[in-house]
């Protein structure tokens, strides 16, 4: 892929949905973004922007695979010219004790020549917040919250600085709010210090909006950051405030309707989005997939298929893999986590192909690990950023795909509101 102007903004997403959120983020603060799948091929044509998000399924695999494929986005960024490269990571830090948000973070510090690296997954505008530290969901810490049930990456500590430094191999250091208070130099004053103390990475809290544009300033002084969408928004405000790059309005996705059948997908199971399925059955047809016959082998896609094709063309549907924690941890305890996790994921990649193949071209996919195993299926290469579905969830229309003009919406499982499926599809012509 070639780009006509300067890259001012690289990124680096760990998995699909982040990627849209984040792209979404960028595109309302008036940068011109795109967002690809994996590294773009040379031959992918795509307008002149401002930003890219490279989007990668790298969250929750193993952590030296995540850092090449990172380190692969990070050389092709830079070589149409970013100058900042952010990691993107959820906004509930989702990982593990092995990684792989510090795995990642090191390998990159150490491409860009960075000596200390700014980290903030706070993003107030969906309630996540950072202070002394402590990462909270809502009103509650994250350790408190429903992601200590989360069927991969439960999340049990809410102290940042503990949960990178455990990642990482070099020191994590803390900017609390009283010095990000006082403005960027007492927070570039800050790092310059633990940086000489031999600190390589920092979190820093962020309680309100304002705080992320005091974070984007500083970032831009350095070669690499690591956050959630919130970081994304603070640095592309900075871009626009130093006059390197033009505020552009919001995009909207192109007036051409793409028609036909639409569809659902629900992978995730949190609580969120289990609200947001039992909302849904109230409008559409829904079919809830048994996950014991998806992992023991039965075809439990062929009948989903099946089932869709006596309704698909009289309106909308919805296909669900989501089950409660418990049920899913019982099912991780007779199968195991990777053997479980893979089977109903490549399910929902089997759906959702043979959905498309029977003329679906609307299609909304709700769950991280879902999305990434439906657009890898697809072999969407990119998309273009559209009208906002719910904050963080826009309407994205693929780019160079095999099958044709698509809509799709990718959603992490927390996201959007009760209505969201029906909310999508009402946004999605």
């Amino acid at each position: 892929m070639t780009l006509a102007g300067k890259l001012f903004l690289g990124c680096i997403a760990d998995d699909y949905t982040g990627a849209s959120d984040l792209a979404n983020t960028l595109t309302r603060a008036g940068l011109r973004t795109v967002q690809t799948i994996g590294v773009p091929s040379d031959n992918l044509a795509l307008p002149e922007v401002d930003a890219v998000v490279v989007s990668l399924k790298s969250r929750s695999i193993e952590a030296g695979l995540a850092v090449t494929r990172s380190r692969a986005a990070e050389k092709w960024l830079r070589s149409r010219g970013a100058d900042h490269v952010l990691f993107k990571i959820c906004s509930t830090f989702d990982s593990t004790d092995a990684g792989n948000i510090g795995p990642v973070m090191d390998a990159l510090r150490a491409e860009s020549a960075d000596t200390i690296v700014l980290v903030t997954p706070a993003f107030p505008e969906t309630g996540r917040t950072v202070y002394q530290g402590n990462l909270f969901v809502g009103l509650v810490p994250l350790n408190e919250s429903p992601l200590k049930d989360h069927p991969l990456n439960p999340m049990h500590d809410s102290n940042l600085v503990r949960v990178l430094a455990r990642q990482s191999k070099t020191r994590v250091g803390l900017i609390a709010l009283a010095t990000l208070t006082r403005g960027p130099d007492a927070v570039r004053a800050q790092l310059a210090d633990l940086s000489a103390k031999g600190f390589g990475a920092a979190i820093i809290d962020a309680v309100f909006d304002r705080d992320l544009e005091t974070i984007g300033s500083v970032a831009l002084d350095h070669r690499l950051s690591v956050g959630a969408s919130g970081i994304g928004l603070g640095i592309a405000r900075a871009l626009v405030a130093s006059g390197k790059v033009k505020s552009s309005a919001p995009s909207a996705v192109p007036d051409t309707p793409v028609g036909g059948p639409a569809a659902c997908l629900a992978g995730s199971c949190s609580q969120a989005t289990l609200q947001q399925i039992a909302n849904a059955e109230k409008t559409m047809p829904v079919l809830l997939l048994d996950p014991e016959r998806v992992v023991a082998g039965k075809d439990e896609a062929g009948r989903a298929l099946a089932w869709a094709k006596t309704r698909i063309n009289q309106g909308p549907i919805l296909i669900a893999s989501s089950s409660t924690p418990e049920e899913v941890a019982a099912l991780q305890s007779r199968h195991g986590r990777d053997a479980a996790g893979h089977a109903i994921e490549q399910a929902m990649a089997d759906i959702a192909e043979g959905l498309v193949q029977s003329g679906v071209r609307r299609l909304v996919v709700a769950g991280g690990e879902t999305s990434g195993a439906v657009v890898d299926r697809l072999r969407i290469p990119g998309f273009l950023v559209g009208a906002e579905i719910a904050a963080g969830v826009p309407v994205l229309r693929a780019v160079g795909a095999n099958n044709g003009e698509m809509l799709l919406a990718l959603k992490s499982g927390n996201f959007g509101g009760p209505e969201f499926f029906s909310d999508a599809l009402a946004l999605m012509r």
